[in-house]
């Protein structure tokens, strides 16, 4: 069959900058830090002490108590989020065949909050200590289980997780699904909620993430000289994808479409990135490949840019290899600058950032550049958003083992 054009009709986001899309997208243009010093626990000791959390958060809003504690913090992201993309699209639920509705939605980690809490429980307990909900609460599959459980959705539901890169190839996963017939439309995204006592000391302990507890708000200076790590960060992005066709009869807006992507490994090491990038730019050769366009096609490209010394660097010098002297025409950005790092959810929140800048004309900058790197020398879009009419927009999302992504979005022209 011919290959089916695949648009985007619906956006959810619930991140720690905005919990809704339109909040979110003002937040961006408008350079909001999400990050703060912690006070959902006890940090004293802690080497970081603070995160990009979702603060003033009462589940109570969106869910009944029973259901509550049943849900892990992750599958309640991606259930919020979700229900505003499919609000958003306007698709009447009743109408349709729910047979050809996938969920492919990811988490990089699943329930992290419930695995600690278990795990205390069951030390201090033994196994009576354990809840019936445990794993259910944990494992990742569950957080496309539930939403397609709330909504009837009988198409395919799974997840693919490839720790930050994981809401990336959730979304190729179901552009994929639609463009080849497998389904008509789609859930996809990707959540995550690691800012649990567990989720910030493990990564301090691969001295991976920020330590200036004394400036939370500026912490994550993604091409910053003075970059000292990430900031951790948690949330859910959604899109609800259509073919193309079937949104056009049903006169829905679309915001934009996808058109390629591009996945890779580095073969290299667990944490660190290939330092000659050549595994980031095979997925970013490949999405352009897909895509069918060229690198001086590109107005955008929304960076996987986690703020860490090593790998702004080499994603920087990947894009400069890839692109050549159009480098320097393309604005990038590093949206986690405000959101932190969101892991799992990155790929996905990020390309809702990417999406929402293409549907506005205008790119959000990378905050918290007080003092350029001289080896980060491109266009980072610093400090405040600029308008520009895009037609093409990368969003980079790279993960430990090596799992690089690259989605392709366009402009929709009918």
């Amino acid at each position: 069959m011919t290959p089916r054009r695949v648009v985007i009709t619906g956006i959810g986001a619930f991140t720690p900058i905005g919990k809704s899309a339109p909040d979110f997208w003002n937040s961006l243009i408008s350079g909001k830090s999400g990050a703060k010093t912690i006070e959902r626990f006890d940090t004293t000791g802690f080497a970081t002490t603070f995160a990009a959390y979702i603060n003033d958060y009462d589940q109570s809003k969106y869910f009944d108590r029973r259901e509550g504690r049943r849900l892990d913090d992750v599958q309640q992201y991606a259930l919020i989020a979700a229900e505003e993309a499919i609000l958003d699209s306007k698709i009447d639920l009743d109408a349709i065949n729910k047979d050809r509705v996938a969920v492919i939605v990811g988490s990089g980690i699943g329930g992290m909050r419930t695995f600690y809490e278990q795990s205390v429980s069951f030390h201090e307990k033994g196994p009576r200590g354990v809840s019936p909900f445990f794993i259910p609460m944990l494992i990742p599959d569950l957080v496309p289980g539930h939403i397609s459980i709330k909504y009837g959705f009988r198409g395919p539901n799974y997840c693919v997780v490839s720790a930050c890169a994981t809401g990336s190839n959730n979304i190729g996963a179901a552009y994929d699904a639609i463009r080849y017939g497998q389904t008509d439309m789609a859930i996809t995204g990707g959540s995550e909620a690691p800012v649990t006592r567990v989720g910030i000391t493990g990564f301090n302990a691969l001295k991976a993430m920020s330590t200036r507890n004394d400036d939370p708000e500026t912490a994550s200076r993604p091409f910053d000289k003075d970059r000292d790590g990430f900031v951790l960060g948690e949330g859910s992005g959604i899109f609800f994808l259509e073919e193309l066709e079937a949104a056009q009869k049903r006169g829905a807006r679309i915001y934009g479409e996808i058109v390629g992507y591009g996945f890779s490994s580095d073969a290299y090491h667990i944490t660190a990135p290939d330092p000659e990038g050549g595994g980031v730019m095979l997925a970013m050769n490949s999405a352009l490949q897909s895509a069918g366009i060229t690198p001086e096609d590109v107005d955008h490209i929304n960076m996987h840019g986690t703020s860490t010394p090593l790998g702004d660097v080499a994603e920087t010098n990947s894009i400069k290899k890839v692109f050549g002297d159009h480098a320097k025409k393309i604005n990038l950005n590093s949206t986690k600058s405000m959101t932190g790092h969101t892991l799992g959810a990155a790929g996905a929140i990020e390309s809702v950032a990417s999406l929402l800048a293409i549907y506005h004309g205008l790119i959000p900058p990378t905050i918290n550049i007080f003092n350029q790197d001289p080896e980060c020398d491109l266009n980072y879009t610093a400090n405040e958003a600029e308008a520009r009419d895009i037609t093409y927009a990368l969003n980079n999302a790279f993960g430990f083992g090596g799992h690089n992504t690259t989605l392709v979005f366009k402009k929709y022209q009918d």
